[in-house]
């Protein structure tokens, strides 16, 4: 049976304009040069200058002197360096450092993609059979950093998406803080990654408390170093120790600022060179109580550190790593626990499609199922997901992808049993998507791919990125697919 997938014509395309200010940051030596020359510069060209700044730069960020005065406090330890007290510069002339020491970077010049979409908490203010929709996208700048962006919507009952307004300003949240580390999951987490010395998993044993700040572990960590003789293991596992403790924080956004303007750009080390495709679900827990989930995939350039980001609002976010047998890239959170347990869609040898299950939303210690293994022959390379489950009367709704020749990323769909969803009760034998000639040229040719769908006025919407530059949206009647499937 041939399905009538709909191509909807609007895309969402990577806009170089869009731009955050970051720290810029150099090595001591070259920090110093360039403080000593601005404190060089003649009264009249330090007003010119910081002018210049302000004239050109304000329009661009929300408060550029905020900014400024923030990259200026990060350059103090320079300053103690060079013996110059705070209170020998000037508040213009604290400014105009600031300045020297920060960076435009355009978060979507490169690609724009890997969309998922979820319903909005607010659902007010529609007419009938509209929806308001919130689409994540994977944006990708200068040197391959990606980060998570939004776009809010209405989608009619014609299955027509009608963008908001974009915001210009772009934000980093206004708030940071780290999080409180119980010392059991803790260590069980850190010995995933390291196998240590017995005597010093001791000393960390006896001198950690059960529970401890990001600080508290930073201090811990700098005294083992100094009054211990270490190895170059342990000097190794004391570096995994900050590494993994970065990976916790809670960041919340002003409320002045639009989603789209609200950028989750990498801030802890184990993202540092970046934040990879969000997969967004609404999950409903006891009570109807509802709770946003997002797995993803936090690279610092070696190491891939899979994790689970959670908001109710959009405004505060909460960002925590998933430990376990799960622990890989592309995982999917089921949208409610199925017999009390938490339930996820993964990917252990990065060829199969797994389901796990858990009474722990972060750690999945049990053993996982075999779902699906490559089987015909647009998937014979590898499987993977493309986004959460959703819940239908026949069964749970999956949208796989899968790798054949030349590298075509394609899109399939299966059906699991509601009760028992390690069990698969339907599945397309042919692409339910593939990239067209429109869509095959891009980054990386001849992919479509998706983090994430929903069900509208009885169909499915599938937002999809075009070979890893831009997306788009498609369309496919429910009862058709669901039919083509069982």
């Amino acid at each position: 049976m041939t399905l009538n997938v709909v191509r909807k014509n609007i895309f969402f395309k990577p806009d170089s304009r869009r731009v955050l200010a970051r720290y810029f940051n150099l090595s001591v030596e070259r920090s110093i040069k360039i403080v000593q020359r601005v404190l060089k510069m003649s009264k009249q060209e330090k007003a010119d200058t910081l002018n210049q700044v302000l004239r050109n730069f304000s329009k661009r960020h929300r408060s550029v002197v905020s900014i400024l005065e923030k990259n200026y406090k990060r350059t103090e330890t320079i300053l103690r360096e060079m013996n110059i007290k705070d209170e020998d510069v000037t508040y213009k002339e604290k400014l105009l450092i600031g300045a020297y020491f920060t960076m435009e970077y355009s978060i979507e010049a490169a690609a724009f993609f890997n969309p998922s979409v979820v319903e909005s908490p607010d659902q007010t203010q529609l007419k009938e059979g509209e929806k308001r929709i919130i689409l994540s996208f994977r944006a990708t700048g200068e040197g391959h950093v990606s980060s998570i962006v939004f776009r809010s919507a209405i989608i009619d009952k014609d299955l027509n998406i009608h963008l908001d307004e974009v915001g210009t300003l772009l934000e980093k949240p206004k708030q940071f803080k780290s999080h409180r580390y119980q010392k059991e999951d803790f260590i069980d987490k850190l010995l995933q990654m390291h196998d240590p010395e017995e005597d010093v998993l001791t000393v960390i044993r006896t001198k950690l408390t059960d529970s401890f700040t990001y600080e508290e572990l930073r201090r811990f960590v700098r005294e083992m170093q100094q009054e211990n003789e270490l190895t170059p293991d342990s000097q190794t596992l004391m570096s995994q120790i900050m590494w993994l403790a970065s990976s916790h924080y809670e960041m919340t956004y002003s409320l002045d600022t639009s989603i789209s303007e609200r950028v989750i750009f990498p801030i802890s080390d184990t993202e540092k060179n970046g934040i990879e495709d969000a997969r967004f679900v609404r999950f409903r827990g006891e009570k109807n109580q509802q709770t946003y989930y997002a797995t993803y995939t936090a690279y610092d350039g070696f190491t891939i550190l899979p994790k689970l980001m959670s908001t109710k609002d959009f405004i505060h976010f909460k960002v925590q790593p998933i430990n376990g047998k799960i622990a890989n890239k592309g995982a999917a959170l089921f949208p409610r626990k199925i017999k009390g347990k938490y339930a996820m869609l993964c990917r252990v040898d990065g060829e199969n499609n797994y389901i796990a299950f858990s009474e722990d939303i972060n750690i999945w210690q049990q053993d996982i199922t075999l779902l699906k293994e490559p089987e015909y022959p647009w998937e014979l390379v590898q499987l993977g997901n493309c986004g959460s489950p959703i819940e239908t009367e026949k069964g749970w709704l999956v949208l796989t992808h899968g790798v054949g020749p030349m590298r075509e990323y394609t899109l399939g769909a299966i059906l699991l049993d509601l009760e028992d969803p390690t069990k698969i009760i339907g599945k397309l034998n042919e692409p339910l998507l593939y990239p067209n000639a429109d869509e095959r040229e891009g980054y990386v040719p001849n992919v479509v791919y998706s983090c994430g769908q929903i069900i509208h006025n009885g169909h499915l919407i599938i937002p999809y990125a075009m070979s890893d530059y831009a997306s788009t949206y498609a369309s496919v009647d429910l009862k058709e697919l669901l039919d083509a499937l069982t």
